[in-house]
């Protein structure tokens, strides 16, 4: 390995030795060198090939593997992954969800998780924490939030949500989020699992309501996600434009042709009602959750099946907030895509470019490439040969910060 000549940059790093995985779906690169100057990856390469620029930081990375940042594109930081997380924040005092939100999103961050997408805040907690991180005052992923979700009324997670009834309600609560500064909206298709007195199969929000919300986002230049679970509630999202179908549990093969059609991502949520049904009755999760999850819960691995062999679009997220499933858990997710199928180098590229895809980043994070923003995570093992090597994080990198 070569060194250079030009002076020493206290900005420059360097990791040396480690096979990386850069997330472009090629081979692996052993013993590979990457030059990281500020925030951005300056290049890429092997040991025998690449030069070391004089006075940087050489961090050691022999026997580990190097992977770009994970992306988890569903979660809730103000959610606590107890036995009943709404109930939960709904008793504490705000000061304590706060404190809360911002301690999963550190411990989200060191779980090697470098950008998140926020699908329901709480009384603002997220755009808070969104700034608190962006001026460094707490670490934490990188943040794309929603604000509270738009429901209807009564509808699912309505105890983080912005009721709204009819087409010019849906067009001002979505006005409010964007104003608050919404990086996307969330809206409500149909009913769910955790909120009691709702149906996960029965729509909630029309298609008038849905579109009009649409509308606003695409006005914004930002994203739409809709919880979406019965294929009535699937087909109006979709029908009025939304970017993403969240959960999707049951998916019929015309759901699957206009999401084709349209270009529309799926990201499955697999690991919250794998948690809820496996812990079962006596954990002491609400007998409603376990009921609805149960009932759900095959029509929802061959959904997440049939997508998959159709060539759908499928990003990460695991729901994190729900109950046994925090933000910081992502690779329980990535776990659970590929015990239903999945190899692990597709289920990790759900994680990264697909990932960055969705939420029109690519051109920033989701591989290792010159010019994109340095964010890494070291593993101490190989995730292409076990997925539950992301759980063994040995350094996480953000925009070229060590954590």
């Amino acid at each position: 390995m070569c060194a250079a000549s030009q002076a020493g940059n206290g900005q420059l790093k360097v990791l040396v030795g480690g096979t990386l995985i850069d997330g472009t779906g090629g081979t692996p690169l052993e013993d590979a060198v990457v030059v990281i100057a500020g925030d951005r990856i300056s290049s890429v390469g092997q040991a025998d090939t690449s030069t070391v620029p004089v006075g940087a930081e050489v961090i050691d990375v022999t026997d580990k593997t190097v992977i770009p940042g994970l992306i988890n594109c569903h979660a809730h930081l103000c959610l606590d992954g107890s036995l009943d997380p709404a109930t939960a924040l709904e008793r504490r005092s705000f000061t304590e969800n706060v404190l809360i939100a911002a301690k999963h999103a550190e411990a989200t961050l060191r779980a090697g998780v470098t950008t998140m997408r926020d699908l329901g805040g709480w009384q603002g907690i997220d755009f808070g924490l969104k700034k608190a991180i962006n001026d460094g005052l707490i670490p934490g992923p990188r943040l794309l939030v929603s604000g509270s979700v738009l429901c209807m009324t009564g509808g699912t997670a309505h105890y983080i949500g912005r009721e709204v009834d009819g087409r010019d309600e849906a067009r001002k609560g979505a006005r409010e989020q964007l104003k608050a500064g919404a990086d996307c909206l969330k809206m409500m298709a149909t009913g769910g699992v955790l909120t009691t007195g709702t149906d996960p199969g029965a729509a909630q929000l029309t298609f008038e309501e849905l579109r009009a919300i649409v509308e606003e986002a695409e006005k914004a230049g930002v994203i739409t996600a809709a919880h979406a679970h019965g294929a009535t509630g699937i087909k109006n999202a979709i029908l009025a434009g939304t970017d993403s179908i969240e959960h999707g549990f049951f998916l019929d093969a015309e759901v699957i042709a206009m999401m084709l059609e349209r270009g529309i991502f799926y990201v499955p949520t697999l690991a919250p009602m794998y948690e809820i049904v496996t812990r079962g009755d006596a954990s002491g999760i609400p007998a409603f959750m376990i009921e609805q999850a149960r009932r759900a819960g095959d029509a929802h691995l061959d959904s997440f099946r049939r997508a998959r062999e159709a060539g759908l679009r499928i990003a990460a997220g695991n729901d994190g907030g729900t109950p046994f499933n925090r933000a910081d858990n992502l690779a329980s997710e990535l776990e659970r895509m590929v015990a239903a199928g999945m190899s692990c180098t597709e289920a990790l590229a759900t994680a990264h470019n697909t990932a960055a895809e969705l939420l029109r980043l690519a051109d920033q994070i989701g591989t290792v490439e010159p010019g994109k923003l340095a964010d890494l995570v070291v593993l101490d093992a190989d995730p292409h040969a076990d997925i539950a090597a992301v759980r063994r994080v040995h350094m996480v990198i953000k925009a070229g910060q060590r954590i």
